[in-house]
C-alpha cells in the first residue's frame, strides 16, 4: 500500500505574531516563517502548505492591492506550499458589544472571504475555512451570559451569511480565552444558537484540551477535580467525552502539545500553553490523542479534513529560529497522518 498522502500537512504563520511585539519579543517575519516551513524535511517528506493569519505586518502588502493575491500565490508556489485556512482579523471588532464593533467583526470576515476567494482563483488555496472567535473575554461575557450568547450568535449569523456568498465555512476556535467559547458547553450553546449550516468548530489539541480542566468554567469541567496526570485511563475517558460532543461540529484541526497549564505573553490573554512536539512535560500523546478527533466513535477514519495544521504560539524567537524545531513539528504531523490518514490519487 502507498504511504498516506492525506490529510495534507500545514504549518501556521500566526505564531510569528501572536504574543510578539509590544512588551514581548519582536515579530517574526512572514517570509522567515515561510522559509522555515519550506526547508523542513523528514526523510524526504515536506510540509504541503500553510494556514495564514490575515494580520499586519505579515500579509498587508498582499491584501491591500489588486495584484497582491497573485504575488502571494507565486511566492507560495515557488516554495511548493499551498494556502489553507485563513484567520480573519475579527479582533478589530467584537461579536458582542457596540453595533460598531459587531459591524467591524462582520466586515473583517468579509475581507477574509474576499482574499480567500482570490487565493482560490489563483489555484493556490485548495481548501480550508475562515477562522473566527468571539473577540470578547469570558469576564465580559459573564456579565450577561444569555444576552451575550444571543448577541454573539447574531453576529456570527451575519458573518455566516457573508461567508456563504463566497462558498466559505467559518470555524470557531476552541480556546478558553474567548467569551461564549470558553468551555465545551458554552461553545456548543453558541454554535447551536447560530442556526447556519456553514459554521462549525476548530479543535486545537492544546487549547481545546483545557476544556477538560474547566478553566474559566469550573462547572463544565470533565476530568475529576482530584484528577492526577498519571491516570491515563481517566484522561482517555475525558477526551472521548469531549470529542464525542465537539467532533460532529469540527471543521478544522490543529495538532499541538500542552503541559496542562495556561500561558500568555504580549497582548494575548492566557490560554492553553502550546509546547514543542518533543516537550517531555507534554501531557498529550500527540499521535494517539489526535485519533479522538480524526476517527469517529467506532474508530473509523472520518476524512473530515483535507489538511491538518500545527499550531504552536508564544515560543521564544530563539526556538522558532531553529530549523530543528520545524523538523520536529513536521515529524509529529507525519506520525499523525501515518496513524489516522489515508491515501488517494491526486
Amino acid at each position: 500500500m502507498p504511504e498516506n498522502n492525506y490529510p495534507k500537512l500545514h504549518n501556521a504563520t500566526w505564531p510569528g505574531i501572536v504574543g510578539k511585539g509590544s512588551d514581548s519579543e519582536p515579530i517574526i517575519s512572514f517570509d522567515t516563517l515561510l522559509e522555515k516551513t519550506a526547508a523542513a524535511d523528514v526523510d524526504g517528506v515536506k510540509f504541503d502548505g500553510v494556514d495564514i493569519g490575515l494580520f499586519e505586518p505579515h500579509v498587508g502588502i498582499y491584501m491591500n492591492d489588486e495584484g497582491g493575491a497573485a504575488r502571494l500565490a507565486d511566492k507560495l508556489g515557488g516554495l511548493n506550499l499551498e494556502a489553507g485556512s485563513l484567520v480573519a482579523n475579527v479582533w478589530a471588532g467584537s461579536a458582542m458589544g457596540s453595533k460598531e464593533a459587531r459591524d467591524e467583526f462582520v466586515e473583517q470576515v468579509r475581507i477574509a472571504c474576499v482574499f480567500g476567494k482570490k487565493l482560490r482563483d489563483e489555484g493556490i488555496r485548495k481548501g480550508g475555512v475562515i477562522r473566527i472567535d468571539s473577540a470578547a473575554s469570558p469576564e465580559a461575557w459573564s456579565a450577561d451570559p444569555a444576552g451575550n450568547t444571543k448577541q454573539i450568535a447574531e453576529t456570527w449569523r451575519r458573518a455566516c451569511d457573508v461567508a456563504a456568498d463566497f462558498g466559505e465555512k467559518l470555524a470557531a476556535e476552541g480556546e478558553i480565552c474567548w467569551g461564549g467559547m470558553h468551555s465545551w458547553k458554552t461553545m456548543l450553546d453558541t454554535l447551536e444558537a447560530v442556526g447556519r449550516p456553514n459554521i462549525g468548530f476548530q479543535a486545537d489539541m492544546s487549547h481545546t484540551f483545557l476544556y477538560l480542566l474547566g478553566y474559566n468554567a469550573p462547572e463544565h469541567r470533565i476530568l475529576p477535580v482530584d484528577f492526577q496526570w498519571n491516570d491515563r485511563a481517566a484522561l482517555d475517558e475525558g477526551l472521548k467525552t469531549m470529542t464525542a460532543a465537539l467532533r460532529p461540529w469540527t471543521l478544522d484541526f490543529h495538532v499541538a502539545q500542552n503541559d496542562g497549564t495556561v500561558h500568555g505573553t504580549g497582548s494575548h490573554d492566557k490560554t492553553g500553553r502550546h509546547c514543542l512536539a518533543t516537550d517531555p512535560n507534554g501531557k498529550l500523546d500527540i499521535t494517539h490523542d489526535a485519533g479522538y478527533w480524526l476517527r469517529d466513535e467506532n474508530g473509523n477514519i472520518t476524512k473530515a479534513f483535507r489538511h491538518i495544521c500545527w499550531d504552536g504560539c508564544m515560543f521564544p524567537n530563539s526556538v522558532m529560529d531553529s530549523q530543528q524545531t520545524w523538523n520536529d513539528i513536521l515529524a509529529a504531523l507525519i506520525n499523525v497522518r501515518k496513524a489516522h490518514g489515508w491515501y488517494q490519487e491526486a
